[in-house]
């Protein structure tokens, strides 16, 4: 028996999403599979800020060509890896590239 919680898998570009917000934000001993794709991206969930929030902005437009256009927006987009997947997907400019170039 394992000591770690299970957490709800992720489709296949919910883990891509995941990958870059943990690449991006250079968060450390944090895999894709630990982030529960429903759990919250500031606060509680994964604990990130209102920096985060700007880079994250960044990695979503330089990584699908979609900006976040408010605050109102971003908050609904940035609730969790799974609404901002569904976000990134439901976006028409979304020009679904699968990684940053280095």
């Amino acid at each position: 028996m394992s000591d770690r919680l299970t957490v709800p898998t992720m489709n296949e570009s919910q883990l891509r999403l995941a990958q870059q917000v943990i690449s991006g934000l250079n968060l450390e001993d944090i895999m894709p599979a630990d982030i529960d794709p429903q759990a919250p991206l500031f606060g509680e969930g994964l604990g990130l800020d209102s920096i985060d929030a700007l880079e994250l902005a960044v990695i979503v437009e330089r990584s699908y060509g979609i900006r976040i256009p408010n605050m109102e927006i971003g908050k609904t987009a940035f609730a969790s890896i799974a609404a901002l997947d569904a976000f990134i997907h439901s976006q028409p400019e979304n020009l679904t590239r699968t990684t940053i170039a280095p």
